[in-house]
């Protein structure tokens, strides 16, 4: 019985927290920027294209969302793999 009643107050517990947690993130919803951080395209929050296809970056420390376009989010992506890339390339001449 006492088991029982240990998992129902655990239960609750996780709940409680969830709940706090989707709060926090839908108060972050309303910080979404108008434009793409890099380009500044506007962003249309009634378009669901857009909402479906451009990407959204939450800093929950700083309290930041940062939204960028698909195309400069395709661009980062690409940077930063050719990057890494490079990276491993230079450790790998290190290591011969």
């Amino acid at each position: 019985m006492a088991k029982a009643i240990k998992n129902k107050k655990t239960f609750k517990d996780k709940k409680k927290e969830s709940e706090q947690d989707i709060d926090e993130k839908l108060g972050l919803f309303d910080m979404i920027p108008e434009n793409c951080m890099i380009c500044d395209k506007d962003f249309d929050k009634k378009d669901k294209k857009q909402v479906q296809s451009w990407f959204v970056a939450v800093r929950e420390e700083e309290k930041k969302v940062n939204l960028y376009c698909p195309d400069c989010w395709e661009r980062a992506q690409s940077f930063i793999k050719d990057l890494q890339e490079g990276l491993a390339n230079e450790k790998k001449q290190q290591n011969s």
